[in-house]
């Protein structure tokens, strides 16, 4: 779990230097931050309530560089393709 969240951190800490490289605004810095934490933090919730997802250091870095659609894309690989990340 702790291996999942620091994981989750490195990715963010990527996207976030690969954007302030780019040079796009604070705004759009701080709309990929919510977005890659909503995306985790749904994961951890869908894995709690005993949705089949796999939370393993794949799909944490998947959910922390993409955010929802990044969940949405484990989701579908998981449950529709049975491939576990």
């Amino acid at each position: 779990m702790v291996g999942n969240i620091v994981v989750f951190a490195i990715a963010l800490a990527v996207v976030l230097l690969i954007v302030k490289l780019i040079g796009k605004s604070v705004k759009t810095l701080i709309g990929i931050v919510i977005n890659g934490i909503l995306g985790f933090i749904i994961l951890l919730v869908l894995k709690a309530i005993g949705i089949g997802v796999a939370v393993n250091w794949i799909s944490a870095l998947i959910c922390g560089i993409l955010g929802i659609p990044g969940l949405i894309i484990v989701l579908i690989l998981q449950l529709g393709f049975h491939i576990l990340l």
